[in-house]
C-alpha cells in the first residue's frame, strides 16, 4: 500500500519529508555499510577446475549464508600478482585472500612440504583430510601459518603427481637421469634428485612457454591442470600409476583481514568450508580419471609401470621424507616431528 499525494506539502509536512529522506539516507548508508566486498586472487586461469571445484562454490555458499552481506570480487589469472607473489600480497592487504601455495613459497612455508612428498598418500581426499587438520591446529599451523600471520580458509591436495614428458617416454628410473623437469621447488626438487632429473623450479602458468622452447624436457605435474593450461598440445607422454608427489593448493586470509570479521561470519566462512573441502577433494578424485581419457584422446600415452618397476621407484624415493625432514631439523623446523604428525594423522583417518 501507498499514498499518492495529490495537493503541495506544507511547510510542516516539508520538514517531516526532509527528516524522513535524511533517515532514510542513513539507513542506506548503515546498509551499505553492512554489506562487506573482498577482494580474492589467485595464480589459476580463467575457468580452471580447481577454482570451480573449490573456490567458486565457497564463495558462493559464503554470500548465500549471510544474506548477501558478504561479497567477493575475484582476480583470477595472475591480475593482482605472480603465484610466488601471493603471500606477499595477501600479507599487504592488496588481496582479502589469495592462493598462498606453500609450493611456491617453500622457503617461508616449509613445513606444508610434508604434505608433497612422494608416496604420502593415495587419493585426494586422504592427503586433504590429513592436511587440513595438521594446517589448522598442529604443527604446519603453528610454524607455517602463524609466523607468516594468515589463516588457512580452504584446502585439496591433488591425487599423486606423474611425469610428463615431450620426448622419450618414462619407463623406468634410467629415463629420467639427465631430463629436466618442471617442480614447484623443495619436496618435488628433492624427488627428482633422487631419480637422477634435473629439477627446474616454475609456477604452472610459466610452463608452456618453457616446455615449447625446450628449456625444460617436462614436467611433475596433476593430470586435470594439463587441459588448464593448454600443456596436451606439446605433451607426448605420461607415466600412469606413480606417485611422484603431490600439491598443496590452498587459499588464505591474512590475521588482520580475519580480525575485522563479525564473529558470526568467520564462523560461516569455516562452516562452508568444511563442506566444500570435502566435496572439493571427491570430485577432484573422480575428475583424475576422467582427465586421464580426455588426454589420451588428445594423443598423450601413458605408461603403467609394472610391478618390479614401482618397487625399484618406491626404493629409491624411500628416504625422500627422511632426508626432506632431516634438513629441515637442522634449521629448527622440527622436520622429524611434523612428519610424524603428518603420517599419524593419515594413519588414524584411514582406520575410520
Amino acid at each position: 500500500m501507498f499514498t499518492v499525494m495529490k495537493s503541495a506539502p506544507s511547510r510542516h509536512r516539508l520538514k517531516a519529508l526532509g527528516a524522513l529522506a535524511l533517515l532514510a539516507a542513513s539507513v542506506a548508508g548503515v546498509q551499505a555499510q553492512e554489506t562487506k566486498r573482498l577482494r580474492v586472487a589467485d595464480s589459476f586461469p580463467t575457468g580452471h577446475y580447481l577454482s570451480r571445484l573449490l573456490l567458486q562454490p565457497w564463495m558462493a555458499e559464503v554470500t548465500k549464508r549471510t544474506d548477501g552481506k558478504i561479497q567477493f570480487d575475484y582476480f583470477p589469472g595472475q591480475q593482482l600478482g605472480k603465484a610466488a607473489d601471493m603471500l606477499t600480497l595477501t600479507q599487504n592487504g592488496v588481496a582479502d585472500i589469495g592462493y598462498v601455495a606453500p609450493g611456491y613459497v617453500s622457503d617461508k612455508m616449509a613445513t606444508s612440504e610434508v604434505a608433497m612428498l612422494p608416496g604420502a598418500f593415495n587419493t585426494s581426499c586422504e592427503g586433504t583430510a590429513a592436511y587440513w587438520k595438521v594446517a589448522r591446529t598442529g604443527l604446519v599451523q603453528k610454524l607455517d601459518y602463524a609466523p607468516n600471520k594468515i589463516k588457512l580458509l580452504l584446502t585439496v591436495l591433488l591425487p599423486p603427481y606423474q611425469i610428463m614428458t615431450t620426448g622419450k617416454p618414462v619407463a623406468s628410473i634410467e629415463d629420467i637421469k639427465g631430463v629436466k623437469l618442471r617442480t614447484t621447488g623443495g619436496a618435488q626438487d628433492l624427488t627428482i634428485r633422487a631419480l637422477g632429473g634435473v629439477p627446474v623450479r616454475m609456477a604452472a602458468p610459466d610452463a608452456y612457454e618453457s616446455l615449447s622452447r625446450g628449456t625444460i624436457d617436462g614436467m611433475v605435474f596433476p593430470l586435470d591442470s594439463v587441459t588448464s593450461y593448454n600443456l596436451e598440445k606439446l605433451l607426448k607422454h605420461s607415466t600412469q600409476n606413480a606417485n611422484f608427489s603431490s600439491f598443496v593448493i590452498a587459499y588464505s586470509i591474512s590475521d588482520a583481514a580475519w580480525a575485522k570479521l563479525d564473529p558470526k561470519v568467520q564462523q560461516i566462512m569455516q562452516d562452508a568450508a568444511e563442506t566444500v573441502v570435502k566435496e572439493a577433494c571427491a570430485a577432484v578424485d573422480k575428475q583424475d580419471s576422467e582427465t586421464r581419457t580426455k588426454l589420451q584422446q588428445a594423443g598423450i600415452a601413458f605408461k603403467m609401470l609394472d610391478a618390479p618397476t614401482l618397487e625399484k621407484f618406491n626404493g629409491v624415493l624411500s628416504g625422500v621424507a627422511d632426508q626432506w625432514a632431516q634438513g629441515l631439523d637442522s634449521r629448527n623446523k622440527q622436520g622429524s616431528a611434523v612428519l610424524k604428525e603428518f603420517r599419524e594423522t593419515l594413519a588414524a583417518q584411514n582406520k575410520k
